[in-house]
């Protein structure tokens, strides 16, 4: 046997791919193998969103592997199933992945592992392909993850990373390996009118975009609602169509305080894997309890809404909301608002908030997203839990000119700042002007009061 088996997962490339690279030591043939496994979508993972980016990274995978005398296998069903299924029938005598970090993804590998030494194969899992520095590889002297990021962060800056893969030259696929037809986006409903397309060349186009253009200035401009000046690269590293050890590099050489602070944003990310892969409950149950009573969606249905659909009332809040309907994305100021206003405003359970982001984000990682939620609703790592952000005091700070309201709030085009972050304070025949926006849902001292109330602090 001379062949073997690489499963794509969240690592949709060719450049930097440990698995795929060590899949072709000694001039074996490869299945480059995709597996649309109907359980991921039972979990509630195939939004239509991430399902049209993925069709994008799959085509676009297929496109390079093509160029490289190869091909992108494609097969549906139970991925141990088929993995084993297309070993078998290519003859394959080891399979290489890289590894993740959900409860979902453990258990896969696990019985990947059992399935394929039943019959005489091995399984190699590989890191760090998904992030900078694997999970478990920094830890503290008095536990197995850290739970607060900036100790985290200091070991993490001081981690070697490995160095980077080219892309391979070519791949040879054996002819027995039969696939699927690929995905169209187009064929897909509900997807967000503006979704960026997906793919490794996208992606790479983008990182190369952004260091010449937009790294420099990240850590004065990050948080400019207006000017989003964010590297737009949370997709391409959710997909897995760059790789987090390359752009940490790449950054690095890059320099300056702007690449410094871009850094600090990938090591976030990496952070928070490490508190999923060691509490995986999290992704569901609070991490750090503090005993909340939280509204449920049911008895807060209407706030629930009004907050889904962009009409709480508060302009920098619902630009936000509608700008995630729009693109499937969402400035990273603009999420922790619109969390802090569910969460700690509205007091509603943090997981609604969470289940509808991941409905509609691109880059809707569980990680990522669960636990930025609960550090906003304070259940997560920060040090700070009781923290309350004021919308209009952002809005005023992160949007002065109220270019970001104006864009994706068009009932207020008219108005200039201050007032089209307080439209509510327009009087008579001004206010009727805009009456087809709504007033605000609840008044933000209220709001305050019931959460501190609800945690004990009034």
């Amino acid at each position: 046997m001379n062949v073997s088996v690489v499963l794509f997962t969240s690592d949709l490339r060719l450049h930097d791919h440990p698995p795929l690279r060590a899949a072709l030591d000694g001039s074996r043939q490869v299945v480059p193998l995709f597996v649309r496994d109907p359980a991921v979508d039972s979990a509630g993972f195939a939004a239509p969103n991430r399902l049209a980016f993925l069709a994008d990274c799959l085509r676009d995978l297929d496109a390079g592997l093509r160029s490289r005398g190869g091909r992108l296998v494609l097969r549906s069903g139970d991925t141990v199933e088929e993995v084993c299924r297309v070993a078998a029938g290519t003859d394959a005598d080891e399979v290489h992945m890289s590894g993740d970090v959900s409860a979902f993804a453990h258990r896969r590998e696990e019985r990947l592992r059992k399935a394929l030494e039943a019959d005489g194969r091995r399984l190699h899992v590989h890191d760090p392909v998904t992030t900078a520095v694997p999970p478990g590889a920094v830890t503290p002297a008095s536990s197995d993850h850290f739970a607060v990021f900036t100790p985290y962060y200091r070991q993490w800056s001081q981690q070697r990373l490995r160095d980077t893969l080219g892309a391979p030259r070519a791949v040879r696929v054996p002819e027995a390996a039969g696939s699927e037809d690929l995905p169209r986006r187009e064929e897909l409903p509900e997807v967000s009118a503006g979704l960026a397309p997906g793919g490794e060349d996208e992606g790479r186009k983008r990182f190369a975009a952004w260091l010449r253009g937009g790294i420099a200035a990240y850590e004065d401009r990050h948080d400019d609602l207006a000017g989003d000046a964010t590297s737009r690269l949370s997709p391409h590293l959710h997909f897995g169509t760059l790789s987090p050890v390359e752009i940490v590099h790449r950054a690095r050489a890059a320099g300056g305080p702007g690449a410094e602070a871009f850094v600090r944003q990938v090591a976030w990310r990496d952070f928070h894997r490490q508190v999923l892969a060691a509490r995986p409950a999290a992704a569901a149950a609070d991490y750090r309890t503090k005993h909340d009573r939280w509204r449920s969606e049911r008895t807060a249905r209407a706030d629930v809404e009004a907050w889904r659909e962009g009409r709480t009332g508060y302009p920098v809040i619902d630009a936000g909301m509608r700008q995630l309907l729009h693109e499937g994305w969402m400035h990273n100021r603009a999420r922790l608002l619109t969390a802090s206003f569910l969460a700690k405003t509205l007091y509603v359970d943090w997981r609604v908030g969470a289940r509808h982001f991941l409905g509609l984000l691109v880059d809707g990682d569980l990680a990522n997203n669960q636990m930025n939620w609960q550090w906003m609703a304070g259940t997560g790592t920060d040090t700070r839990p009781n923290r309350v952000l004021n919308p209009i005091a952002q809005a005023r700070r992160h949007d002065p000119e109220g270019e970001y309201v104006r864009r994706w709030v068009p009932e207020l085009a008219g108005l200039e700042a201050p007032l089209v972050h307080e439209p509510w304070k327009l009087r008579g025949p001004e206010r009727a002007a805009y009456d087809a926006y709504p007033d605000p849902i609840v008044d933000l001292a209220e709001g305050l009061a019931r959460f501190k109330q609800a945690r004990g602090r009034d």
